[in-house]
């Protein structure tokens, strides 16, 4: 996010960076919503000065010797000072302890190799040891060619993580960003008990081309949007980037053992109920 100038890729409107992070970078002209890094997500998702990183040492290596994959990692770790595609950790959303993991995907489109999936893993773990809810804001170009079979094997890693999360009663949001493909949205990415997104948001598995080419017929309009989704069961809710942050607190506070349900009082003011 550091370009002076930003141009829209939907309507094609031209805005200086620094207008358009006022505006969490949505377009003031036609609501598009611009990729985030890592740091803007947790900035306007957690409650200042109480992010506490996860292992933020650990990278990737090049178990398969695949050629210029080491080089794709230096460069990726350059220009964005991270690691790896994923930032995970313990912060207070709205007051309430919530482990949170974000994509980024400046590094390699934030594709699942082994460290991404370990870190995952590990934020899911770490979550039921210690009774929280686990928020994952999800954006990725599907699985690292280049780990090959490491890379698959994180799909059942983070879904097992992700099982052992709910069989302790435990509240887990999955907040699809642009774009969710390959195999995130096949793994944990929809393994939510909530599952959010972004507008427009292009969300799936095989991308349209191949699947056109598979079926050989024609898909309908918007198909892999997030409003086509919702409007075919898949999505809970499509939620704006201004909304996002009081979302996840009501939610939150809804499942919380503080605030929930069990709390009659909270009922009884909030929704009406004995």
């Amino acid at each position: 996010m550091s370009n002076l100038f930003i141009k829209c890729p939907s309507c094609g409107t031209t805005h200086f960076s620094n207008i358009l992070a006022k505006s969490l970078f949505v377009c003031p002209e036609c609501a598009f919503h611009h990729k985030l890094d890592a740091p803007s997500r947790l900035k306007y998702t957690i409650d200042k000065g109480t992010f506490e990183e996860f292992d933020k040492k650990m990278r990737s290596l090049d178990p398969l010797s695949f050629p210029e994959y080491e080089e794709k990692l230096k460069i990726a770790h350059k220009q964005t000072g991270q690691n790896s595609a994923v930032v995970s950790g313990k912060a207070k959303i709205g007051g309430l302890d919530t482990v949170i993991v974000v994509m980024d995907t400046r590094f390699i489109m934030a594709s699942m190799g082994s460290v991404v999936g370990e870190k995952i893993t590990r934020a899911f773990e770490y979550a039921t040891a210690h009774k929280l809810p686990i928020v994952i804001f999800t954006a990725s170009g599907g699985a690292r060619m280049q780990e090959g079979i490491y890379s698959l094997m994180q799909m059942a890693k983070t879904s097992a993580a992700a099982k052992r999360h709910a069989n302790a009663g435990l509240l887990y949001i999955s907040v699809l960003t642009h774009p969710t493909t390959g195999g995130v949205t096949a793994s944990f990415a929809y393994l939510a008990d909530i599952i959010l997104a972004e507008p427009k948001a292009l969300i799936g598995f095989a991308g349209p081309r191949v699947i056109e080419q598979t079926i050989n017929q024609k898909l309908p309009e918007g198909f892999q949007k997030a409003e086509f989704l919702l409007e075919h069961g898949m999505l809970d809710k499509i939620v704006s980037r201004d909304l996002m942050k009081d979302t996840l607190i009501n939610l939150i506070k809804l499942h919380s053992t503080s605030f929930g349900l069990s709390d009659k009082k909270y009922r009884i003011e909030q929704y009406g109920l004995k």
